[in-house]
């Protein structure tokens, strides 16, 4: 029977795996440990459940969970709980958790590095671990301007991080390979996870508020034909539990992604937002815009986007526009040759996106990337 570990159940991409496992018609047959930060079992047992209502799981589902299937551990400080004897019965781990903000967030780099390589180094201990399966980001590659980055490519020296998160993921896997070398290691690298198929922006509306942001400015620092690399959280949750339990992995990294051919342009989403809002496209107001054009206008924030503070907008474009300025595309052969299928459109599920946060500003949507 597996026993898996899964870490960041109480997040975005977490919940998701836990959500795909409940509902496989063989959840009987796993046996689910969950890390999750609180003070008590009781309280971490609550967030698990609270975090998994937002997918819609049925009672029964939910009751696969109880507190026994609860770790209270923070990867800040996991000196509390890899002592832990249940770690010792492990087969697998799906490793979610993270400081996934784009913002200065002063533990990013304690928990993202130190207190993950303290975790990793405690469960390649573990005699029967099968399979480390540890989640980065696509972006850690530090992809060229305008390429398609395949699987068997060297992340690029010669760029430099566009924020503290990519270097920090890139940096754990480095650590782990090298003090675990006999570890069953497998990183998973996301490109950029939207919402989810069937219940739109419910678990999170983490990233498509920059869309929205972008569509309501009417300008960006893309241009209108950009490719975007998007995936459901559900789509990656599916991946990241195959590559746990699946015997026959042929590699130790893999690309979670839209692959070459499937990118999103930013003005089919423009399209697809409008159409679900019921509102026009921009298509004919659309500029590229710099970032430092953007300091010029900053006082119109409020008039076009409703309540907000410019200077976190100001900071969310310069982030984000980094970003969606390289138009890169990340190769997923590697999920292909295992006879993943490809994962839903982004336009197949905008609409879900859009009507799970109308009524909600661009400034209350962005905070869940601003923690």
């Amino acid at each position: 029977m597996p026993n898996i570990l899964i870490t960041g159940a109480s997040g975005f991409v977490g919940g998701a795996v836990v959500e795909h496992i409940l509902r496989q018609p063989l959840v009987d047959n796993v046996q689910l440990l969950l890390l999750v930060r609180a003070d008590d079992k009781a309280a971490g047992f609550s967030r698990i459940i609270n975090n998994l209502k937002k997918f819609e799981l049925s009672e029964q589902q939910l009751a696969l969970i109880t507190e026994d299937s609860i770790l209270i551990g923070d990867l800040a400080e996991p000196e509390n709980f890899i002592n832990d004897t249940r770690l010792d019965n492990i087969t697998q781990v799906i490793n979610c958790a993270a400081i996934a903000s784009f913002g200065n967030n002063p533990v990013l780099w304690k928990v993202n590095v130190d207190g993950t390589l303290i975790f990793a180094k405690r469960m390649a201990r573990v005699k029967g671990l099968q399979r480390f399966v540890h989640v980065g980001t696509a972006m850690a590659s530090m992809p060229d301007k305008g390429s398609v980055f395949y699987e068997d490519m060297p992340d690029n020296d010669h760029n430099e991080d566009l924020v503290q998160y990519t270097a920090s993921k890139r940096a754990i896997e480095k650590l782990i390979r090298q003090e675990c070398p006999l570890m069953p290691f497998v990183v998973a690298r996301p490109s950029i996870i939207v919402g989810h198929t069937q219940f739109g922006c419910r678990p999170s509306s983490s990233i498509f508020w920059v869309f929205l942001m972008a569509i309501k400015l009417k300008k960006f620092t893309c241009t209108f034909d950009a490719n975007i690399d998007v995936i459901p959280v559900d789509y990656c949750a599916m991946v990241l539990v195959n590559l746990c339990l699946n015997q026959d992995i042929q590699h130790d990294f893999y690309h979670i992604s839209s692959g070459e051919e499937m990118c999103t342009p930013f003005h089919e989403i423009d399209t697809f937002v409008a159409k679900a809002s019921n509102t026009k496209t921009i298509i004919d107001e659309y500029k590229q815009t710099s970032y430092q054009d953007f300091t010029g206008i900053r006082k119109q924030f409020k008039n076009i986007l409703g309540p907000c503070n410019d200077k976190i907008i100001l900071r969310a474009i310069k982030l984000y526009g980094g970003f969606a300025e390289l138009d890169v595309k990340f190769d997923n052969q590697r999920l292909m040759d295992m006879g993943i299928p490809k994962p839903a459109p982004f336009r197949s599920y905008i609409d879900k996106c859009v009507t799970t946060t109308r009524g909600q500003s661009i400034s209350e949507l962005m905070m869940v990337d601003f923690k």
